[in-house]
This record gives structure tokens, sequence and C-alpha cells, in this order.
């Protein structure tokens, strides 16, 4: 993220250098920071660069020593702002729910539906692919339930927009595997019986 930062600043900022340092815009990038960038401020809301408003060349042409001769400079404001170091996230509120049903997933529920996504999603590849034959061969091999593989296997026909909410643990509270499970194909359908909205 700083990386970013820095180079959006520094391409603002040589942005700025060539409209303003007409004399030497013929310059590559960094002769042009050496000749007439004094210093950057980094402020909330915009950058502060001092340039110099007569570089070296300009100064010799006219038989000056630079070193020696104080140099005008210029303030230039830039409008910039911060990138956030964290995205901001959203949870999916459903349309007819108060202020109780804002509350985002637990973690644990969270964990929980995560992996019997991931545990359905496999389960059924492993059924398209051939490794397996049905649910039950699946159900022997873990010692467990056929409709609990069914349940599981119905977790991979989810839509993905609440695939990415219940990763991200965007989803109201009380929606967990129970809710999500056996649910109909049809994305939007998913959706209205679970009273989110359509995005």
């Amino acid at each position: 993220m700083r990386r970013v930062q820095a180079a959006e600043i520094e391409t603002l900022v040589t942005h700025a250098l060539r409209e303003h340092c007409k004399d030497h815009a013929q310059r590559d990038d960094r002769d042009l920071i050496h000749s007439c960038l004094v210093r950057i401020e980094v402020r909330m809301e915009q950058l502060a660069v001092t340039v110099r408003t007569q570089g070296p060349a300009h100064e010799l042409a006219n038989g000056t020593d630079d070193a020696d001769q104080p140099q005008p400079e210029r303030t230039l404001l830039i409008p910039w702002q911060k990138t956030p170091s964290k995205r901001r996230r959203e949870i999916i509120v459903p349309s007819s729910t108060g202020p109780q049903g804002n509350r985002p997933i637990r973690a644990e529920t969270r964990a929980k539906l995560v992996a019997s996504i991931a545990r359905g999603r496999r389960w059924l590849d492993q059924i398209i692919s051939g490794a397996v034959t049905d649910a039950e061969t699946i159900a022997t091999r873990e010692q467990c339930s056929v409709r609990h593989v069914n349940m599981s296997i119905s977790l991979a026909f989810l839509a993905p927009d609440l695939v990415k909410a219940a990763t991200e643990g965007r989803l109201p509270r009380g929606i967990g595997v129970i809710r999500l499970c056996d649910g109909p194909p049809e994305w939007s359908r998913q959706r209205r019986i679970l009273g989110l909205p359509t995005p």
C-alpha cells in the first residue's frame, strides 16, 4: 500500500513540475526533480510542493553562480487524499430487519459456513469427475449421513456474492449453514428467501 501511495505522489509531483517548470520540461523525471523540487509536504487533503521558479540552467545562462545565489521559490497545492489502509466493508443487511439484525455474522459461524461451502464444492467436484460414484460413497468414507453430504453439496450452488459475503464476514447474524443449505438453485430466489437485497 505504501509503495502504491509513493508512486501516486511521485506521478502527481512530476506532472506538476512539468506544468510549472517550463525551462526544464525536456529533462527526464530524475533531472527535473533534482533541478526544480525543493520539498514536498504531505497534508491531509493535499500535497504542498515547493519548487524553484528559476532552475540552475536559467541562472547559469545569465552568468550567475547558482550555488551562491538564492533561488525564488513557489508552493504548489495539489489535491490528494491518502488511500485508506483497510478497505471498507459493508454488511449485507436484510431489508426487513431492525437494528438488531445489522450485527455481522459471528466468527465461529462464519468459519463453519466457509468450511462447509469448501467441503460441498470439493465433494461435488469428486462426483462430477467420477472420483466417487454418489453421495452414499462419500458418506461411508466420511462416516456421516447421506443427508449431511447432500446438504453440504447444496452449498456449492450458492450465489457468488453470498459466498463472497460469507468469506468476508459480511452476512448478517443468524444466517449460517442451516439457513443456506438446501436452497433453491436460482440466485435471485436464494437472496429473496433470506430477505437480502438484490445486488
